[in-house]
């Protein structure tokens, strides 16, 4: 299909979803639109032919949240009566949205549909790397007892412990909602200050240096933007105790990777967990990646799944296909990225 029919709305998605499934959950809301809508699912972003006819004729676009189908700004250009962009993921760095701004394209991510998840996953991976939870199983499981070894390394609680949350956004709220739990200190670090959050949640703002010289975990929950790509890096790294830990299920490159493994192979702290890599899927040769295969050091690697449980991804369709509808009505869209709408 490369044009709509004029009594149709056309929804074009570059996810792998089938379009039949996407047509199926807009059903229910069909009494609500005042006409029927179609979708095209496209992921040949090389064909350019097809692809610009559909951006001409498209009313709202559903990015792809695997991100291996960028929107670019030509692709922007092109669009001539998009009234919406949903992502349906948390991040959104595939996309030109300074482009989509320029051309008055809302962009909308899934605001906090994965909040809970992402937060529970970094509470997890804290607690495996303070007791050594992934070499504990991984050396018993190969038949050797190293109760005592493990032991001298080093088994901690993460009662009493400092939490140092880079960005207290929805993410980093849920985890400082459950960290406080276990009888924690929780300080913060973001662009701006949240006296009121600071209050409800009883966390105390902090510069990023010194939340990263007192903390024993930190954790990362901002965007990928020109500010935070690389924010940590060597110098921040070495302001770190050499008994803290690094949790990163933000995005990969937030952080100097290979500065990290070097912080990690010479002691610079004491463990870190990666669910996000400057590329993806990273491969074997990534630092980190190579790293993890020795086996010998308190780092644990996962496949970008820290936002990813059965409960989320309900809820990442769901506030999608929601704001999609909104916006075929009429409505204003909501967890708009780029600009006020």
């Amino acid at each position: 299909m490369s044009a709509q029919a004029s009594d149709k709305y056309l929804v074009l998605s570059f996810s792998p979803l089938p379009a039949e499934l996407i047509r199926a959950l807009i059903a229910p809301y069909r009494s609500l639109l005042d006409r029927d809508v179609d979708v095209v699912v496209f992921r040949d972003v090389s064909d350019w032919d097809r692809l610009s006819a559909l951006l001409r004729s498209v009313d709202v676009i559903i990015g792809d949240y695997t991100m291996e189908v960028p929107i670019t700004r030509d692709m922007c250009y092109a669009m001539e009566k998009v009234r919406l962009i949903a992502q349906p993921s948390t991040g959104f760095d595939h996309i030109d949205i300074e482009a989509c701004a320029e051309k008055r394209i809302p962009v909308a991510n899934i605001g906090g549909a994965n909040a809970v998840t992402v937060a529970e996953y970094t509470v997890m991976v804290a607690l495996a790397l303070l007791r050594r939870l992934v070499e504990a199983h991984e050396r018993t499981r190969r038949g050797e007892w190293v109760q005592w070894e493990l032991m001298e390394k080093g088994s901690f609680e993460l009662q009493g412990k400092t939490w140092g949350i880079v960005g207290l956004g929805r993410i980093g709220r849920e985890v400082a909602k459950r960290v406080r739990a276990f009888d924690t200190n929780v300080i913060y670090y973001d662009k701006v200050r949240f006296e009121d959050v600071e209050k409800e949640l009883g966390v105390e703002y902090s510069p990023l240096p010194k939340l990263l010289r007192t903390s024993d975990i930190v954790s990362l929950h901002v965007p990928l933007t020109p500010e935070t790509r690389r924010m940590i890096g060597e110098k921040e790294l070495r302001l770190m105790k050499p008994t803290a830990i690094l949790i990163n299920p933000a995005r990969g490159e937030i952080v100097d990777e290979e500065a990290l493994a070097r912080a990690l192979e010479e002691r610079w702290i004491a463990g870190a967990a990666v669910d996000v890599y400057s590329r993806e899927p990273p491969g074997k040769d990534h630092p980190l990646i190579r790293l993890a295969a020795k086996g010998d050091l308190n780092l644990i690697v996962t496949p970008h799944i820290g936002g990813a449980s059965t409960e989320s991804r309900a809820r990442i369709i769901q506030v999608t296909i929601e704001n999609v509808v909104r916006v075929l009505r009429g409505e204003k869209p909501l967890n708009v990225v780029n600009m006020p709408i």
